[in-house]
């Protein structure tokens, strides 16, 4: 990806109306745009958005592992559902990027598969990566409703650190905006038609905070209320979903719409409704939907990272019909510590 041009960046702007050009003023404040999308290590090329995803998914799995084994598992487990998760749900991720938003894939041979530039869609990498997850786990004979609670506020905390990959890579920006933590924006990053405009509203920061804070939410649920599993996540799904029905009315970037709206409007919105009526299902009658929290939980390893990508801290696990803890002595792929 071009270098975003300097000569702009420390000239922030107010915007003077719809359609007009923005007109810069030097006590303006804004979040300036970064130099470049990576650094160079002698010949090699590490780009920032990659190394964000190998970051949150390496502490969304030790966050996991720390509150499974908390809760009574093999943290040997979580390592296991990880290597097969994270890659399966990238590849989904991928799948759904390219088909909802065609206009974004580069225009090269190998453009459905740049990953590095950017484009990968949570809902994707959640079920691709769930139906790599609950293999693994059904496998080990453990529970699903628990390793979904044990996932969920990391996944939140791996997610928030994708967003930072969103930052250097200059997307998933919103709206034209003058206020003091508007995101400068280089000119060849600009979507078509605001190119007029220097300065947007930072949506990849809203979701990085608002992903921590739900993540903090959870863990205090999780130590200070009786939620059954897999209460926890289902309240990360409706929450998180929730959240993006507010981002998909800010951002500008490429999509597909229906009846003038962003696809993933509607997806978000079905997903919030669906967290709800599963978290109150399980918390009036106590059941647990142990396939479906599996199929989100493992993906949710995935799309942690991906999604543009987790945490948590220990907790005490309360729930109520017990639930044999994970065999330790099951095969798996990789037992790390």
């Amino acid at each position: 990806m071009n270098n975003p041009n300097g000569s702009y960046r420390c000239r922030p702007h107010g915007i003077t109306g719809a359609g007009q050009a923005a007109s810069l003023s030097p006590m303006a404040l804004h979040i300036p745009s970064p130099p470049s999308a990576g650094i160079h290590l002698g010949p090699a090329y590490i780009h920032a958005y990659g190394l964000m995803y190998v970051i949150g998914i390496t502490l969304a799995i030790w966050i996991t592992r720390r509150r499974w084994a908390a809760a009574g598992g093999d943290p040997a487990l979580v390592t296991d559902v990880a290597l097969w998760a994270v890659p399966a749900g990238i590849i989904g991720g991928r799948i759904y990027f390219d088909l909802t938003t065609p206009a974004d894939i580069p225009h090269v041979w190998y453009g459905v598969l740049a990953v590095w530039s950017g484009g990968l869609g949570i809902w994707g990498g959640v079920a691709a990566g769930a139906a790599a997850g609950i293999w693994r786990v059904r496998r080990a004979g453990a529970g699903t409703a628990r390793f979904a609670d044990a996932a969920a506020p990391a996944l939140l905390v791996a997610q928030a650190i994708g967003r930072i990959g969103n930052y250097f890579n200059q997307e998933l920006f919103g709206r034209p905006a003058n206020m003091p933590w508007a995101l400068a924006i280089s000119p060849s990053h600009r979507p078509a038609g605001y190119g007029q405009y220097a300065t947007f509203q930072p949506t990849f920061l809203y979701e990085l905070i608002f992903d921590l804070a739900l993540a903090a939410a959870l863990v205090w649920l999780g130590h200070h209320r009786a939620i059954r599993p897999p209460g926890l996540f289902a309240l990360y799904v409706a929450g998180y979903s929730a959240y993006r029905i507010f981002e998909e009315t800010l951002r500008i970037d490429s999509s597909e719409h229906f009846l003038g709206l962003r696809l993933n409007f509607y997806v978000a919105g079905a997903l919030t409704v669906a967290g709800i009526a599963w978290f109150a299902h399980t918390q009036r009658k106590g059941r647990r939907v142990a396939h479906g929290a599996a199929m989100l939980a493992a993906g949710g390893l995935l799309a942690a990272a991906a999604a543009g990508c987790g945490q948590a801290v220990e907790r005490p696990e309360a729930a109520p019909a017990p639930h044999p803890p994970a065999i330790s002595s099951h095969p798996r792929v990789s037992t790390y510590g």
